[in-house]
């Protein structure tokens, strides 16, 4: 019997988020006297996945079939169970991230399992199984008590520090039966993007919206982004109008981050803008409309137009850099 978590990775490279799953998964395990177990699927190194162990995983479930590499949320389920049924799991937990919010609703209806989605907090077990989380788009908190003999928890990234400690997590192979159905959508194309800092990963995160006033503009904060060695995003206005690539879009309706640092130029802050962001630990606003509604959620603010505050923020951060080599 064991905590299960699953690890996702990109081209055999287990990124820092999952740790951060491993480690709460461990820590679950030392609360209900048991151990944590990863599930790795696909191509995976060796060496990636016995590094596990320094987060705390004492074994990982290694499922090696290439098709896994991409996401199949059916598979994905499908493996997912069959290893909570190999290791008799009654916890399973996976990141609130596309992947994670695709699969564990699936592996919940099917081991009739309650679902926490979005997970803040490691839970409370002296009264049930209280777990504190995000709801209404991340403007407020739940404490939710999982009555379910089988409990399935989605984490939200970037919520917890990550303690790297010593250990070699001994890797099984585990088979499974998949069928043809199970990889019902085919995968044509996937286009990456490379030499950037990954926004779902980053910790540091530098934001324009239509303040910029068009895309000739964005050399601004791209350069912020460069000397930070920060990740670039936008509001949707700007994607949608083709100033920046739809990834890059954060909010309600594109991606869901939570750096350590969000700088945001130029963007009012509307309520499903701050839906994609609010989770960040430090929000910092750069907007020339002083009633703009950004800076109620701000933790700093800077009234004055983005074309002139970044350049001196730019050039600040040079100046500070210098001076600490």
């Amino acid at each position: 019997m064991s905590v299960l978590v699953l690890v996702e990775h990109t081209e055999g490279i287990i990124k820092k988020k999952n740790f951060e799953a491993v480690q709460y998964a461990s820590q679950i395990a030392k609360q209900t006297g048991t151990t944590a177990t990863a599930v790795v699927l696909g191509s995976a190194s060796a060496a990636e996945m016995e590094s596990l162990g320094e987060y705390g995983a004492e074994k990982v479930l290694h499922i090696a079939d290439p098709r896994l590499d991409e996401l199949h949320a059916r598979a994905y389920a499908k493996a997912l169970i069959a290893a909570a049924e190999k290791e008799g799991s009654t916890v399973i937990i996976t990141l609130n991230d596309i992947n994670g919010r695709a699969v564990a609703p699936r592996v919940a209806v099917k081991l009739k399992a309650g679902l926490v989605a979005g997970a803040l907090s490691y839970p409370d077990t002296a009264e049930g199984f209280l777990i504190k989380k995000t709801v209404f788009s991340g403007k407020a908190f739940a404490f939710v008590n999982v009555l379910s003999d089988v409990k399935v928890i989605t984490l939200m990234p970037n919520s917890f520090q990550i303690n790297k400690g010593e250990g070699k997590a001994t890797v099984e192979k585990l088979d499974v039966n998949f069928d043809e159905k199970d990889f019902g959508i085919k995968v044509k194309q996937v286009n990456k993007v490379t030499g950037e800092v990954s926004l779902a990963d980053a910790e540091l995160v530098v934001s324009g919206g239509r303040g910029m006033k068009g895309p000739e503009n964005w050399g601004l904060i791209e350069d912020l982004a460069k000397e930070l060695g920060a990740a670039t995003a936008c509001s949707r206005p700007v994607a949608d109008s083709h100033w920046r690539p739809h990834h890059e879009h954060v909010g309600q309706t594109g991606g869901t981050i939570r750096p350590n640092l969000y700088i945001a130029a130029g963007i009012s802050g509307a309520i499903q803008h701050l839906a994609g962001v609010n989770g960040s630990k430090i929000i910092v606003v750069i907007n020339k409309d002083p009633e703009a509604p950004f800076f109620k959620a701000a933790n700093y603010g800077v009234i004055g137009d983005a074309m002139e505050v970044l350049p001196k923020l730019t050039a600040a951060v040079k100046k500070y850099k210098a001076s600490h080599k």
